[in-house]
């Protein structure tokens, strides 16, 4: 069964992009790829603590739906004690109707449970439609019991697009939920040789 979000790509966002952009076909329209979700653990190297992993996974698959993968390092670094193959953390790709349920989790439940929260960052996409953002802790995703909960554990999350241009996913991304930053206005410059307005104000009530 289609998720929500699946039937707003083909109601809503499909039309929306073929009258913004003038696409000639359907299948032209940008759509999801897939979401590659990965938890780094810089405790199991730093400190050799193996349980922070196995709570990483269990974390992150609780808030993806899927069993994640360990990630091994490449090589061997002297200055961070990490040793060719030594887990340093887990990830997960999501594709088909668990990416969209996901991102559909991320943008109506999660991302407005962040503190201070006034949209994400325009600079983040990578300049072939691609986006990526950083989370600071699991905490905001409804699936995490924070009763059990040890230690706070950020992650990276990559929105793979169809898109060919960042402007073209950007405007994917927009009628999809996704809430990005305003720009913000900039304030207006005094031409030189111009009184500021409060001492105008001023003069007129002398």
């Amino acid at each position: 069964m289609p998720s929500r979000l699946q039937d707003h790509y083909k109601q809503k966002v499909i039309p929306a992009l073929v009258t913004a952009r003038g696409y000639k076909n359907p299948f032209e329209v940008p759509k999801l790829e897939k979401i590659v979700i990965t938890m780094g653990v810089p405790t199991a190297v730093s400190k050799n603590d193996k349980t922070a992993v196995d709570e990483a996974m269990k974390e992150l698959a609780a808030i993806s739906g899927q069993k994640p993968v360990l990630c091994v390092s490449r090589k061997n670094i002297s200055n961070f004690n990490l040793r060719k193959g030594q887990v340093i953390g887990c990830r997960v790709t999501l594709r088909g109707q668990r990416m969209y349920e996901f991102f559909d989790r991320l943008v109506s439940a999660a991302l407005p449970r962040i503190r201070d929260f006034r949209g994400l960052p325009l600079r983040s996409f990578d300049g072939r439609g691609n986006y990526s953002l950083g989370l600071s802790e699991q905490t905001i995703f409804p699936e995490i019991d924070m009763d059990k909960v040890k230690r706070q554990q950020g992650m990276h999350v990559t929105i793979v697009t169809s898109a060919r241009t960042d402007e073209e996913a950007k405007l994917l991304l927009q009628e999809m939920g996704l809430p990005f930053a305003r720009p913000q206005a900039r304030p207006a410059v005094e031409a030189k040789g111009q009184p500021k307005v409060e001492a105008a104000v001023e003069a007129r009530k002398e």
